[in-house]
């Protein structure tokens, strides 16, 4: 890591140093006690600039899973180094899977257990990370151990109960609703087992990512509408290329077979949420932003928001190896259903008060469940910044207006930090409480976004 990234992390919360398979891995978090905020200086003139971002979150764990779970040694190149992957890292470190993460190089090599996933001597702790919870939890039971999963109170608080009971379905044996869990290896018998997706695709995708080490073929039916599908199909491009090919039936049925997987080399793409905020930054200041390494092959849905700027007014080039955005003289309000993008929702709010007309978000209920409820987060921040939100049963609808000065609340959510931030670009006096959050998924966020104002 630069030492000028290393500095900006020491601004942005207190600098921790820990190491996890001889590497080491730097993440900020705020002490206790301590109320850091940051302020946001606006660009006194367009941003031309390419922009680096950090590798995708979603990728990583999916890929360190069935790394994990594969026969022989895998390498991920490009990998991401933040809370959320290190959590999922450090799980498996804690079950004594042989791995080797260098943080500077950005890669990780994973001797894979064979579906013979060990015992840990403790509790093993997801941290905040949804997607290591819920994609270890399954993981777990194809052991033959006792195990313990737990996590932050943030994540305590979110549900695991439909992902519980697909397990045992399949014949795991979990003991709890909600994190801590308690898992008695056995393994998954396999079968056919039914699954709710109207929650959180992170359910669907933790069976799938574990359904090739069960017993027998799994059989996944999906009782009502699934949400975030692009997810699902990152899942099952990661598994495609550890060995595994899952039959997709309209996003109604999945067929896993039970053949496990092999070991393979795997390049982690950019994070396309993370390079969302940088797109919009474009978008609100008539600048052009290009984002390298994300363009017409990408795996992740979450490029599509740059279609919802777009639709907008900006000018959007999606070429086989970037992605370039060039923001207009004027933004227009859309209507728009985020289902598949609902990770962008946030950042689409921080755009929507500089555009001429409302902006209708919906399809994104589910996101209540996320790390805070994220509709009344986005509704609540904005109206006291004097810009007027309404919440809606599935989303939200934004007035334009100009932000007034004052400090906006995070909610320990990386994502309510890193999209507000950008309405401190164009609004004087945006100042973001509990900056180092951050560290979830993008720890380097803020030193990346203070470039936009380095002439290029």
């Amino acid at each position: 890591m630069a030492a000028a990234d290393e500095e900006a992390l020491r601004n942005d919360g207190a600098l921790q140093k820990d190491r996890l398979g001889g590497a080491e891995s730097v993440h900020t978090r705020p002490m206790p006690g301590t109320h850091l905020t940051r302020a946001i200086r606006p660009l006194d003139q367009p941003p031309h600039r390419t922009v680096i971002v950090p590798g995708s979150k979603s990728h990583t764990n999916r890929a360190l899973v069935c790394a994990a779970l594969a026969e022989g040694t895998s390498h991920l190149s490009g990998a991401l180094f933040a809370d959320d992957t290190e959590a999922m890292l450090g799980v498996l470190a804690g079950l004594g899977v042989d791995v080797v993460a260098d943080a500077e190089a950005t890669t990780v090599a994973i001797v894979g257990t064979a579906g013979d996933v060990p015992s840990a001597a403790g509790p093993l702790d997801s941290r905040q990370s949804g997607t290591t919870g819920r994609f270890v939890l399954p993981m777990l039971a194809l052991g033959a151990g006792r195990n313990v999963l737990d996590g932050a109170e943030q994540l305590r608080a979110r549900p695991f109960g439909d992902l519980v009971d697909a397990l045992q379905t399949l014949g795991g044996r979990v003991e709890g609703e909600r994190l801590p869990l308690t898992i008695h290896g056995g393994g998954l018998a396999g079968g056919t087992v039914q699954v709710s997706g109207a929650i959180s695709s992170q359910f669907l995708s933790g069976l799938l990512l574990s359904a090739p080490c069960a017993e027998s073929d799994v059989v996944i039916e999906i009782t009502d509408e699934l949400v975030s599908k692009p997810y699902i199909d990152l899942t099952i491009t990661t598994m495609a290329s550890f060995g595994v090919d899952v039959i997709n039936d309209d996003y109604r049925r999945f067929v896993v077979p039970a053949i496990g997987y092999r070991a393979a080399d795997v390049a982690i793409e950019p994070d396309a949420s993370a390079a969302s905020y940088f797109f919009a930054a474009a978008a609100i200041t008539g600048g052009t932003i290009e984002v390298p390494g994300l363009g017409s092959n990408t795996v992740q849905g979450d490029l599509g928001f740059v279609r919802a700027l777009e639709a907008m007014g900006a000018t959007v080039t999606v070429g086989e190896t970037s992605t370039i955005v060039t923001g207009p003289e004027e933004l227009e309000g859309i209507d728009i259903d985020m289902a598949d993008i609902s990770d962008t929702a946030q950042t689409l709010a921080a755009v929507a008060p500089f555009a001429t007309s409302p902006t209708r978000v919906d399809g994104v209920g589910f996101i209540r469940f996320k790390e805070t409820d994220r509709i009344a987060a986005i509704c609540n921040e904005l109206s006291r910044l004097g810009v007027r939100a309404e919440q809606t049963d599935d989303g939200f609808t934004i007035t334009p207006g100009d932000p007034s000065p004052g400090i906006v609340d995070t909610y320990d959510d990386h994502r309510m930090a890193m999209s507000f931030a950008l309405l401190g670009l164009r609004a004087p006096g945006i100042v973001i409480a509990d900056p180092g959050c951050v560290r979830k998924t993008f720890p380097t966020y803020f030193s990346v976004l203070d470039q936009l104002a380095v002439a290029s």
